[in-house]
């Protein structure tokens, strides 16, 4: 069933509205008839400190011996996320992650498990602005070891820095919507209104059309290598359009699919250029060349390679 994003900068009380939410929806759930088919959901609450991800792991400025990069352990935290998700998310479930997931590829990935699944999905942005979110980490510091460890308080660069990254959600992008808001001033969150978006009436089951694929006339073998070179260069030139448009940024998202079909590149934190984007298109072309992948799949598998290519730099 559903899966619920909470998003939002540090300390804007995340927490308690997804507390709040995870509330409303069991008591929305007890409260149905048993005839109803509503009746036997269950509902997850998934969040760093329920998995013992510790605060620290946002620390960009600290790197531990056998890390591989500075960002290593967020990484690391996103993959024991991810596994949590997909581990419950099921037709008789509704999940909530409660945490910043403030990366649009992120945001993405979590979609796609979601329509993998034919399951509604949506995001609850809790907004607060930045001075009263950076007053509330300030008052923690100042408490010291008085805060408990699911409200305790970031180091000052690491707040900083998680704010200043932080990728607004957009409800004009398929992964960011239906997109709901909850501001510091309201009493709760939006209950109702998610209820009915991704339950729906009672007996109307939401409607959720799988990932649309995109098919290619099966070429003959011949012609596979061509069909494997024009389909890896064009995603190519769509990541160099992008980087013309955004001259010495990094970490940027790229939207590299066509019609229908939902692939998307997340670029490396630094600038990537056309030398590293063509060698890592010559290895996958050399290991993909005597048909290992079907042509129907080529972009897609392709562009897993450039995710997975681009996690390790």
């Amino acid at each position: 069933m559903p899966l619920i994003i909470i998003t939002g900068i540090p300390t804007s009380g995340k927490t308690h509205r997804a507390k709040q939410l995870h509330t409303y929806l069991q008591t929305r759930i007890s409260s149905l008839p048993t005839t109803s088919p509503s009746s036997s959901l269950r509902v997850h609450l998934i969040s760093d400190h329920i998995l013992s991800i510790p605060r620290t792991v946002y620390n960009l400025e600290s790197k531990g011996d056998h890390e591989r990069s500075n960002n290593a352990s967020e990484k690391d935290a996103r993959a024991t996320i991810y596994g949590a998700v997909k581990r419950v998310l099921s037709a008789k479930d509704i999940v909530i992650l409660d945490g910043f997931n403030y990366i649009k590829g992120w945001r993405y990935q979590l979609y796609c498990e979601a329509k993998a699944l034919r399951t509604p999905h949506c995001l609850l942005q809790v907004g607060i602005p930045v001075g009263d979110a950076r007053e509330i980490n300030e008052k923690r510091l100042a408490a010291g070891g008085e805060a408990s460890a699911e409200e305790g308080p970031y180091e000052r660069e690491c707040w900083e820095n998680l704010v200043f990254r932080y990728e607004e959600p957009n409800a004009m992008t398929r992964w960011d919507s239906p997109l709901f808001t909850v501001v510091w001033e309201d009493e709760s969150p939006p209950g109702e209104a998610i209820w009915d978006e991704i339950i729906g009436s009672e007996g109307v089951k939401k409607a959720v059309r799988p990932n649309a694929a995109t098919v290619l006339k099966a070429p003959s073998s011949e012609d596979y290598l061509y069909e494997l070179d024009k389909s890896t260069q064009g995603i190519v030139n769509r990541i160099l359009e992008w980087a013309k448009d955004h001259p010495g940024e990094g970490g940027g998202v790229v939207d590299v699919g066509e019609g229908k079909e939902e692939l998307v590149v997340e670029l490396p934190n630094n600038p990537i250029g056309l030398p590293a984007l063509q060698r890592i298109r010559r290895q996958f072309i050399s290991l993909n060349r005597t048909n290992a992948v079907p042509v129907k799949r080529i972009r897609e598998t392709f562009v897993t390679y450039l995710n997975d290519s681009f996690e390790a730099l």
